[in-house]
């Protein structure tokens, strides 16, 4: 391995905000994939290398800013399961997180965000202009990269993925104007920005190392059960995390206008919440201080968390139709780690 691949394995099994009990799991999975995932890092790097334009230099940003790298993981432990990962499974880990990624750089322009993994975001250093180009940039590396393998059901699964992805974010970009707070349009956004790669990604692994098809649908809704706690979990720790824990400020996503479930929950309880929320909307600067502790005092956290471990118990019913072994119970292991942050 390069000492720059190291390094980055390095801060995924380190990194604080999975906390302590994800940090040891991904020790275990750089240990069981680590050459792996080194080879994956260098993908990356030299996708973000391609001169030094800005748009390059705004995804070498990102991608350098490290991250926990949970897509591509899943991926190659999904593939591992069948096989020793080859160089096409490597290619496609990296496919996973340069849309990813992608969409981050988009998501910082659209929320007008100022830090993205502890760093300046792109779009402060470089412009928001540029930060969506960047995020162009990388989605056409990815798709040139995932036809190059030439399997052509995980190439249309991912643009059938990238489909998704932009539905689900006009539809919470629609929610900015018009107030949405409907537990239906909560789940479309869910399954679409985040679910919907979780399931690509597993779902490729299986594919590419030749698994049975129904194995491989079966890997892909773990993945989307995956996905689902994993965003519901990162949803309360938006009101109930710590910012050592998450990487970012407690009620961002308030702020910016995200409507969460623990949000939805909460009006369900206290219909007045509604009332902050649309003060927030109109530029009232404190009012997301008085509406956070107000949610974290409604049992709306702890349906959520409620609802991420059940997600997660769906995920692991969908491993134990697979073969047993180490990459089939590593992935249950980080998947069950992940919802852990909320303990």
């Amino acid at each position: 391995m390069t000492s720059a691949a190291l390094q980055v394995l390095g801060s995924v099994a380190t990194e604080a905000r999975i906390g302590p009990a994800a940090a040891k799991r991904m020790a275990e999975v750089v240990r069981a994939v680590g050459p792996d995932l080194a080879a994956v890092e260098a993908i990356l790097a030299e996708s973000s290398a391609t001169g030094a334009t800005p748009g390059t230099l705004a995804a070498a940003h990102l991608l350098g800013a490290g991250g926990k790298r949970i897509r591509p993981v899943a991926l190659l432990l999904a593939s591992t399961i069948y096989a020793r990962p080859t160089r096409a499974a490597h290619e496609l880990a990296a496919v996973a997180e340069l849309v990813h990624a992608a969409t981050l750089l988009h998501d910082d322009v659209i929320d007008d965000a100022p830090e993205r993994r502890g760093q300046p975001a792109a779009r402060t250093v470089w412009g928001n202009a540029v930060s969506v180009l960047g995020g162009d940039l990388m989605l056409t590396h990815a798709l040139s990269r995932c036809h190059a393998v030439g399997h052509g059901a995980v190439f249309e699964h991912l643009l059938r993925t990238l489909r998704t992805l932009v539905d689900g974010e006009i539809v919470q970009l629609r929610g900015r104007t018009a107030l949405d707070l409907g537990a239906e349009t909560y789940f479309h956004i869910a399954n679409a920005k985040t679910a919907s790669l979780f399931d690509w990604a597993t779902t490729a692994g299986a594919r590419i190392a030749g698994a049975p098809e129904g194995h491989a649908l079966a890997l892909g809704r773990f993945g989307v059960h995956l996905g689902l706690a994993f965003q519901l979990v990162d949803d309360v720790l938006d009101y109930a995390g710590v910012r050592e824990a998450t990487g970012k400020a407690l009620f961002t996503d308030l702020r910016e206008g995200k409507v969460t479930l623990p949000l939805v929950y909460a009006i369900e309880r206290e219909p007045g919440l509604a009332r902050v929320v649309q003060a927030i909307r109109d530029g009232d600067e404190i009012a997301a201080g008085r509406l956070g502790p107000a949610i974290v005092a409604t049992d709306a956290c702890d349906r959520v968390r409620d609802l991420a471990h059940e997600h997660t118990r769906k995920a692991l019913e969908e491993l134990r139709t697979l073969p047993a072994g180490e990459p089939r119970d590593l992935l249950g292991e980080v998947a069950g780690d992940l919802v852990s942050r909320l303990r």
